[in-house]
């Protein structure tokens, strides 16, 4: 599986309605509310990195409440011993 971030910037006062439709699609493992000028930072997974393309524009950028968004995706993960 390979991982995405996707950074969400939310219309005023919709950071939560945002966040709980974003937890409805699939592949979206965890919705975090963040500081900095972004609202939310989005985890999600795919079988491979051309089906980011669908879910990303197709799914996520679709949702109301959503002003903007930047995604980064995630080649390696590193994991502390332990």
């Amino acid at each position: 599986m390979k991982a995405a971030f996707v950074l969400v910037r939310c219309e005023l006062g919709k950071i939560e309605q945002v966040a709980n439709a974003l937890m409805e699609i699939e592949g979206v493992s965890e919705v975090h509310s963040i500081t900095g000028p972004w609202d939310l930072l989005v985890k999600l997974y795919a079988p491979d990195y051309d089906a980011f393309s669908d879910v990303i524009p197709g799914r996520v950028q679709k949702l109301p409440g959503i002003r903007e968004t930047e995604t980064l995706l995630a080649f390696r993960a590193f994991r502390a011993e332990g």
